[in-house]
């Protein structure tokens, strides 16, 4: 008897050792790929590249056009009836573009990571930054902001995803704003970076 529970809890360590890792990107146009194919999105190609350095992952694709931090809370809830291990989050650029108070962007987020650290979800923030059209106050308040929520929330966080992508035309389309399908391997380059480091 006792050599067969030794088998069964050896068979449940193996299987959950090497258990599915599921991650959620929760976000807006960006996540969502607009202007590409789906599986020319950044979230789906760091699914791609993940799997061919072996990691066993399935990404969900939460990216939604025009969703602002408001929506969050209610689709991250929705999405939560799968199983999630990581939350990618990637809102606020909407707000910001639509020159929404800071500190209401900010608790929208905060909330959304709160219900994923109460269902033991490890969350990961992409930041976003505001162009300087919006004025140096604003911009430097929502750059800060998403580094304020990293610290207090204590979550990995990337500061700019669009580091080598934003205000570059051959990498963008034609509205400036949502990268190509060139600029979306480039921002899943360094996603993906980020996300191996902490899984």
């Amino acid at each position: 008897m006792k050599y067969f529970l030794l088998i069964i809890l050896a068979f449940i360590f193996l299987n959950s050792a090497h258990a599915t890792t599921n991650i959620l990107f929760l976000g807006d146009s960006l996540s969502e790929g607009q202007g590409v194919d789906e599986e020319q999105s950044f979230p789906r190609l760091v699914e791609k590249n993940l799997r061919a350095k072996k990691y066993d992952v399935t990404v969900t694709n939460g990216g939604v056009s025009g969703s602002t931090s408001a929506s969050g809370e209610s689709r991250l809830k929705w999405h939560l009836k799968n199983k999630t291990d990581i939350l990618v989050l990637e809102l606020g650029a909407n707000d910001g573009l639509r020159g929404l108070k800071i500190t209401e962007t900010e608790k929208n987020l905060r909330s959304i990571i709160k219900i994923a650290k109460n269902k033991k979800i490890k969350v990961l923030l992409l930041g976003l930054l505001m162009p300087p059209n919006y004025g140096k106050k604003y911009a430097t308040e929502f750059e800060v902001m998403y580094k304020h929520i990293s610290t207090v929330e204590k979550i990995p966080f990337m500061p700019f995803i669009l580091k080598e992508v934003a205000g570059i035309p051959q990498y963008n389309q034609t509205d400036g704003i949502h990268p190509n399908a060139r600029g979306h391997e480039i921002v899943a380059v360094s996603v993906t970076e980020f996300v191996e480091r902490n899984l």
